[in-house]
């Protein structure tokens, strides 16, 4: 899989859209906790740093579950300043694979409702 070559030390590879794998998307969302991520990534609709996630894992974890996503192409991550901030990439994964983002997140809410979460 190819990805999108860093420029500077600052800068966080991402596949090219032609490269997002389906199975490397559903690996990266099988996860609880990346899961979350995107839910509220798809809930806000905008970008959001990583201190704006309040997860119940270290910190090097929830670096883990960031890169996670980013490198499967769920998510894009960039600097802003000293700010690593994170966005969905919706267009790219509505595009390769329509309807299944809308579909994970809807099932995620039902699931979360079904068990009381």
């Amino acid at each position: 899989m190819s990805t999108a070559p860093a420029t500077s030390s600052r800068d966080l590879p991402h596949p090219a859209t032609g490269d997002i794998r389906l199975e490397a998307v559903l690996h990266a969302l099988s996860d609880p906790m990346r899961l979350q991520i995107v839910r509220e990534l798809a809930a806000d609709g905008d970008e959001l740093t990583c201190s704006q996630f309040v997860l119940p894992v270290t910190k090097s974890t929830s670096t883990h579950h960031f890169r996670v996503l980013r490198e499967a192409g769920v998510i894009r991550q960039c600097y802003r300043g000293t700010a690593k901030m994170n966005g969905l990439r919706r267009d790219d994964l509505d595009d390769l694979f329509p309807g299944l983002l809308d579909a994970l997140l809807a099932a995620a809410v039902r699931q979360a409702v079904r068990l009381g979460g």
